[in-house]
This record gives structure tokens, sequence and C-alpha cells, in this order.
């Protein structure tokens, strides 16, 4: 019964990342967020066992789906976003596994690269503010993969670096050249991210009672 909105989140999810063109513009939105309200449902259904993983990560869907709708916004979305991965941020922290340093070095020149192509571009285009916000965002993006894996929870792991290679693609498209199957590869690692973030609530849940006991 608890996996049923798992299952119709993807079912949904790949009908408006593949099948796009056959859905009303006017009632895009709501297709979009449709998988968004069932994932959540799907981890409010999750038996809790670490009460504060469970509301941090709960908390972070909510505010992603807000961006979801909001990023017609661009700012107010990406601000919704930042706030959801805050959240993520604080329910990874807690984690005790370590972090190699390989995967620190790949995440910060990963960060450094993409920031300053990202900035560079936008100074140059005059958008200071804009500018100054993608920084904020890969910043706070890519803390949020680096806490995944304190977890040591796999679907945690997976589900922030699909997020940092959904958000790098739609950077990409947006902001400097247009990516073939942008709309497609975008969608598709971001409900593949949040299903993986979801799921790392019963998994991280698990490890630490392993540790406990």
């Amino acid at each position: 019964m608890r996996n049923i909105p798992l299952i119709l989140a993807v079912i949904f999810g790949f009908y408006y990342v593949f099948l796009l063109d056959t859905i009303p513009l006017e009632t895009r939105m709501v297709f979009k967020l449709i998988p968004m309200v069932l994932i959540i449902l799907f981890a409010f259904l999750t038996r809790i066992r670490i009460a504060r993983y469970y509301v941090l990560v709960c908390t972070g869907l909510i505010f992603c789906a807000i961006g979801d709708y909001t990023l017609q916004w661009f700012i107010i979305g990406l601000t919704s976003f930042l706030i959801g991965h805050i959240f993520y941020i604080a329910a990874f922290s807690d984690g005790k596994a370590h972090v190699p340093a390989s995967i620190k070095i790949v995440l910060v020149l990963y960060g450094a690269s993409m920031a300053i192509w990202m900035c560079s571009k936008l100074f140059g285009q005059d958008e200071a503010i804009l500018a100054i916000a993608v920084f904020a965002y890969i910043s706070i993006i890519l803390t949020m993969g680096w806490m995944s894996f304190k977890t040591g929870a796999l679907y945690a792991k997976v589900g922030a670096l699909s997020f940092i290679v959904s958000d790098s693609i739609l950077a990409i498209n947006k902001f400097i050249l247009e990516v073939p199957f942008s709309h497609e590869l975008i969608m598709f690692t971001y409900y593949g991210a949040q299903i993986f973030i979801a799921l790392s609530i019963t998994q991280y849940s698990e490890k630490r009672n392993k540790v406990v006991h």
C-alpha cells in the first residue's frame, strides 16, 4: 500500500518527461507537480525510525515542489530549491560515515568550475544579482552532495548526485548553450533524485539502527 504513491510517481514522471508534447500547455504545470506530490506522499507514509531525518527530508521535498511551481519566476524558484537543499543538508549532516577525500576534491573542483563558468557569463551580461544567486545555489547544492556521503546511505548519495546533474544541465541550458534533449535529461534526473532522497529515509534509518545496536 505504501509503495502505490511511488509507483504512480514513476508512471506520471515518465509521462511528463517523455510525452510532454501530448500534454496541453495549460495543464503542463499540473502534470509536472503530480510526481512530486506523490513522492511527498510516499515519504510521509514511510515508517518513522529517525524522526529528525524524516521531518527534514519531507520538508525539503515540499520546498522543492514549491520550487517546481515558482521556477517560472526564476529567482523565487531558485530560492525555494535552495531552502529545500538546506533542509537536505541538515538531514544528511547527522550521518557519521567518512567522506572520501576523492569525493571532496571532485565536488570542490566541479563546483569551482561551474561557478566560474556561470558567474563570468552572467557578470558579462550585467546580471550581478543573478550571478550571486547562482553562486550561492551552486555552493549549497554541492554542500548537499558532500553531506549525502556522511549518511552512508546509497540512496541519499545517488539522489544528491542526480540532483547536481539535473541542475547542472538546467543551468548550462539556461545560461550557456542549448542542450539537446534538455527537458528529458533535466526532469528524468530531477525526479530520480527526489525519489532516491525519499527512499533514503528508510535506508538511513536502518543503517543508524545497526550502528546503535
